[in-house]
């Protein structure tokens, strides 16, 4: 480009970057020795002229860039208007802004209020709409009374006159007026209740049809496939049962006639509030109510998959190793794998915990890629459920850990007898929080694992098969009776009775020897402590009967001195009324 000098000679347009750059080039050639046969430049010089021209080069090289580039300044982009739309029943009139006084959503609320209620006097015919012209507005009229006020703000926004758009206004506020009325007709409400009668008819006999089809299905697989069905093994290893299988094909069967089911009632549903003028509009939108939440699921789970998918992988791997976990703990518990030094007994209790603790783990790992899981919501409601079972679960923790320290400590098993505080009774089922008990009168105990930890526990039946289990009896004999007689008598009475080992042999102890009594105690063994309460019984009736025989009596805890009888029964009186003698009971029993 060429421009005329102030002389009238050309003047070039150089650039004034091209300019100082070869101002700064014959500044350093004129500053250039020679020595020999290359050229020198004195470091002195050149120093401060290379870093003038870079300094100038960055300065220059940012205006240049700013003044080529062009950018028109940033102007705030005006702020979006507010509007709302007139909606009588399921038609959409038009839109209308608003102002910060006068929000848009409460303008045309009001705005179709006054046309339902112009509507609704069936008196004001739609051609009597007129528009009137003011000052400020364009009003559409009812009479004396005002529908609509249009300024020349509203008519702005689609660029036309205010009378222009009030015309527009006013012919769709007629066809709104005159549908409204035609539809709340009792020719249009008949007309619309008998279309909703034949829509539950035929609803009914969609319901029946599907219903028919489902069974000649279901029957037809049963009858056919059925016993084609075959569970799915890997070599010899069955890991989905048959009986799974077939109840995947029947689920999926059920489930589309679910899926069918609804469709069906969406149809007749979406159809019968179609019929009438005050549900249209829900019916128009039915869809949307229905669709926005699976959509918005959808979206969640589309932009959640990688999180979804570690979850499900994890939840998987979790499951097969509890599988394999039971599967190994099981064998211990049935002793066809044996560990030593590992009770069978604690099989049970110990894969509770590793379950425990293995999921706990799964779901401290899972916690973070949980949708939603960083959400103030989803921590609230963590923080209650940890304040509830902090606050609420001490004594059940209590129960627990005496329920596993009881397990570990191999106090009692499920089947042992046993004396916890005043109950006596047969273990039937021992819990995490509480062990069962069944007494001899068949009442049932719950004992709470803490307190039967704090307190003392008589277990009869461990030692009653190897070594047996004692019983005693103790009675009180005067000192005239020789002690030997008194022994004697006491095993003949633990040899006449059943259920009692014969080794070891019994044996009497002479407990004390007291102001008028001596005190004998008698001790038997038994191997079955369940019995321990008839056997008590049929010992005490032997002593009874053995003192008896040979005529010795046995003191009683007031005795203060001999009585002018013997406290005896004679053997003639054993058995009478309504005992009867051993012989007459032998024959009836036929033994």
């Amino acid at each position: 480009m060429v421009q005329q000098g102030p002389s009238g000679k050309p003047k070039r347009n150089v650039p004034p970057l091209s300019f100082l750059s070869g101002r700064l080039c014959g500044a350093m050639r004129r500053s250039v020795r020679h020595k020999g046969n290359r050229p020198v430049l004195p470091l002195t010089r050149s120093v401060p002229i290379i870093l003038v021209f870079f300094l100038l080069f960055a300065v220059l090289t940012g205006r240049g860039l700013a003044a080529q580039s062009g950018t028109p300044p940033v102007v705030p982009s005006e702020q979006a208007i507010e509007t709302a739309p007139v909606i009588i029943d399921d038609m959409t009139l038009f839109s209308l802004r608003g102002t910060q006084s006068y929000p848009a959503a409460e303008r045309a609320a009001a705005i179709a209020d006054r046309i339902r209620q112009v509507a609704a006097d069936k008196r004001i015919l739609t051609a009597s709409l007129t528009v009137a012209e003011t000052e400020y507005s364009t009003d559409i009229m009812a009479g004396e009374g005002k529908i609509v006020s249009i300024v020349d703000a509203d008519a702005a926004a689609d660029r036309i006159s205010r009378q222009v758009l009030a015309r527009v206004y006013l012919a769709k506020i007629r066809s709104a007026i005159e549908k409204y009325r035609q539809d709340r007709s009792p020719e249009s409400l008949g007309r619309g209740t008998g279309y909703s009668l034949l829509v539950a008819i035929g609803f009914i006999a969609a319901l029946i049809v599907l219903r028919k089809i489902y069974q000649g299905l279901y029957s037809r697989l049963e009858s056919r496939y059925k016993s084609r069905v075959h569970a799915l093994h890997i070599q010899s290893l069955e890991f989905v049962r048959v009986e799974r299988v077939w109840t995947t094909i029947t689920g999926a069967l059920k489930t589309i006639r679910i899926i069918l089911t609804l469709v069906i009632f969406y149809v007749c549903f979406h159809l019968v509030l179609g019929f009438f003028p005050w549900t249209r509009l829900l019916a128009a939108h039915l869809l949307d109510y229905v669709m926005k939440p699976v959509l918005m699921l959808g979206k969640g789970i589309l932009n959640n998959i990688p999180n979804l998918l570690f979850i499900a992988v994890l939840t998987i791997l979790t499951r097969y190793f509890l599988k394999l976990m039971k599967l190994f703990f099981t064998g211990i518990e049935t002793k066809t794998l044996i560990i030593s030094g590992f009770d069978p007994d604690w099989a049970r209790p110990t894969y509770k915990i590793m379950r425990l603790l293995v999921i706990v783990f799964a779901v401290i790992v899972a916690y973070p890629y949980i949708p939603g899981s960083e959400s103030p919501a989803f921590k609230g409601i963590s923080l209650f459920i940890g304040v509830v079972f902090s606050l609420g679960s001490s004594s059940a923790i209590s129960n627990i850990i005496a329920g596993y320290m009881l397990t570990y400590r191999r106090t009692f098993k499920v089947g042992d007898r046993v004396k916890i505080d005043e109950y006596t009774g047969d273990v039937t089922e021992i819990r995490l929080q509480v062990t069962h008990l069944r007494t001899v009168k068949n009442e049932e105990i719950i004992v709470p694992n803490s307190a039967i930890l704090a307190g003392h526990v008589v277990n009869y039946s461990t030692f009653a098969r190897e070594h047996g289990l004692i019983l005693h009896t103790t009675v009180g004999i005067g000192y005239e009776v020789p002690w030997r007689q008194v022994e004697a008598m006491l095993k003949l009475a633990a040899e006449r009775t059943s259920g009692l080992l014969k080794e070891p042999q019994p044996f009497v102890l002479q407990k004390s020897l007291g102001d008028f009594a001596v005190t004998y105690e008698l001790n038997v063994y038994i191997d079955d402590p369940h019995g321990m309460t008839t056997m008590y019984s049929e010992l005490h009736k032997n002593v009874l009967d053995a003192f008896n025989e040979y005529g010795i009596q046995i003191m009683t805890p007031a005795y203060e001195g001999d009585p002018d009888e013997a406290k005896l029964v004679p053997k003639e009186k054993w058995f009478a009324a309504p005992a009867k003698p051993l012989d007459d009971v032998t024959k009836k029993t036929g033994q």
